[in-house]
């Protein structure tokens, strides 16, 4: 029996699920769901994570490890798995041994999004970030939509959540290719790129797979697509759109349809900028987050906002509040030397633009940055691209590729960053460690500085480690000698 093809499966009560891999943000987000609608769910991991411990919070049976002995106490009738997970995984081979139904986490989430309003948004960058506004201003709007996010939205406290009305909102992961299996009522691109290189061997390949999205949208649908793009240009060149969809174009230049206008970057963070429909001015939307690709982000939150027949002023209110999604240019620690920010940027294209919005609103501040390669196959394509988006930092400490489970085929290494950055004359450090990281950022600290923990794996540790040495530094400067405390 396939779930895919029997859609009444989820729809019984208390359906005991199993899903591998649920300490991930992806997987992570289905449990949530799944937990709200009623079934029982239990999962596996290798290891813990933030979202690992929430479900153990609310009663989750999980498990570390993998191994056929947890289907077996948990008597499941569903094995839900990632794209990362081995054909051979010894849950998976017993599942198809006893006949327990299996299926991929984009299966049984597509399932409960194309049986809603679904609004998806897909992309290589800026997804997160667009589909929490999106999430945040329709709740905020009175539109009441069940969420999964690929990220931890501050404002909710989560990334994932059951909705009392017929929308949902979700973030769609282009990539293992699985975002095709989803059919929107409103689609949003916000750029096309080569990212996994794992999966898709060009560019041309990534291309035709997001036209295949687009075929798959709803009848009567809108598709909003990021025009300020290359990537998304060259996909409207040569990609077909079906009949009745309404395409609608958000950027900068005024033949889209939605424009932001007169972008102003706020000193200290945030965005200020001109809503622009058809040519004519709504208003302004203020942002908390920063940067030129936050106020595209916002744009294209606005344009299905009021799609949705939320006000103007309602949807900028709504933006101004938005508190952004951890580990997207997230401040973790503040003080008058030094400012700590964390960041989830992995590609070249997301380092450029995280730095470019760091140097608009700390121009005064020296940019230390510690970077996690994540991927040997992504590391082993672009390195050095890599290598020059991360010039635009005065000091750079590169981290050991984080594997993300794959293998290296290539014999790649952050060194290789490395020797690309010094032969081009850039300052660059190779650490062999997060403990060496730590010595020689702190060894390099000025009087006005701002370090910048960037990449997709574990490297996010690193900005409590630097704190907690900062904010002890802090206390024995400020703590009164016993000499002197008797004196008084």
């Amino acid at each position: 029996m396939s779930p895919v093809n029997n859609r009444g499966f989820l729809g019984k009560k208390s359906c005991k699920i199993h899903l591998m891999g649920i300490g991930g943000a992806g997987m992570s987000a289905l449990a949530q769901l799944l937990l709200e609608k009623g079934h029982k769910v239990s999962g596996c991991d290798m290891s813990r994570s933030s979202y690992l411990e929430k479900m153990l919070h609310e009663g989750v049976p999980i498990f570390m490890g993998h191994d056929k002995t947890h289907l077996e106490k948990e008597a499941v009738d569903l094995l839900v798995y990632s794209s990362a997970i081995s054909p051979q995984n010894p849950e998976l081979l017993y599942a198809k041994e006893t006949g327990i139904p299996i299926a991929k986490r984009a299966e049984i989430l597509s399932m409960l999004f194309n049986e809603s309003i679904g609004i998806g948004v897909a992309g290589a960058h800026g997804k997160t970030t667009t589909s929490s506004m999106i999430a945040f201003i329709l709740d905020f709007g009175g539109i009441s939509p069940s969420v999964a996010i690929g990220g931890e939205l501050c404002d909710i406290g989560g990334n994932a959540k059951l909705g009392e009305g017929n929308h949902m909102v979700a973030e769609l992961d282009e990539s293992d290719g699985s975002f095709e299996l989803f059919q929107c009522s409103i689609g949003v691109v916000t750029n096309i790129d080569w990212d996994h290189v794992d999966h898709y061997p060009d560019i041309v390949s990534v291309r035709k797979s997001f036209c295949r999205f687009l075929q798959q949208t709803k009848g009567k649908s809108s598709i909003i697509l990021c025009a300020a793009d290359k990537g998304v240009k060259d996909l409207l060149d040569c990609c077909k759109i079906p009949e009745g969809r309404e395409v609608v174009t958000y950027g900068w230049d005024t033949s889209c349809n939605w424009q932001a206008a007169n972008v102003q970057h706020i000193p200290g963070g945030g965005v200020l900028f001109t809503v622009r429909h058809e040519g004519k001015a709504l208003g302004e939307i203020r942002l908390r987050l920063s940067g030129n690709h936050n106020a595209l982000n916002a744009l294209a939150a606005c344009a299905v906002g009021i799609s949705l027949g939320i006000p103007f002023d309602v949807v900028a209110q709504g933006l101004h509040g938005f508190c952004g999604a951890k580990r997207r240019l997230q401040k973790v620690y503040s003080q008058e030397r030094v400012l700590i920010y964390d960041d989830y940027g992995h590609h070249p294209r997301e380092i450029r633009a995280t730095l470019e919005a760091l140097r608009n609103i700390f121009p005064d501040r020296r940019l230390l940055i510690a970077f996690q390669p994540h991927r040997y196959s992504r590391t082993a394509a672009m390195y050095e691209d890599f290598a020059q988006a991360l010039a635009v930092g005065d000091k750079v400490f590169l981290l050991p590729i984080y594997s993300a489970d794959e293998s290296n085929l290539w014999g790649i290494s952050s060194k290789d960053i490395e020797g690309s950055m010094i032969q081009k004359g850039y300052n660059c450090t190779y650490c062999n460690d997060m403990e060496e990281a730590r010595e020689r950022i702190l060894q390099s600290l000025g009087t006005r500085d701002l370090i910048l923990t960037l990449g997709a794996g574990n490297v996010n540790l690193l900005g409590p480690i630097l704190q907690k040495f900062l904010e002890e530094e802090e206390a024995r400067k400020n703590a009164v000698s016993p000499v002197l405390a008797k004196t008084f």
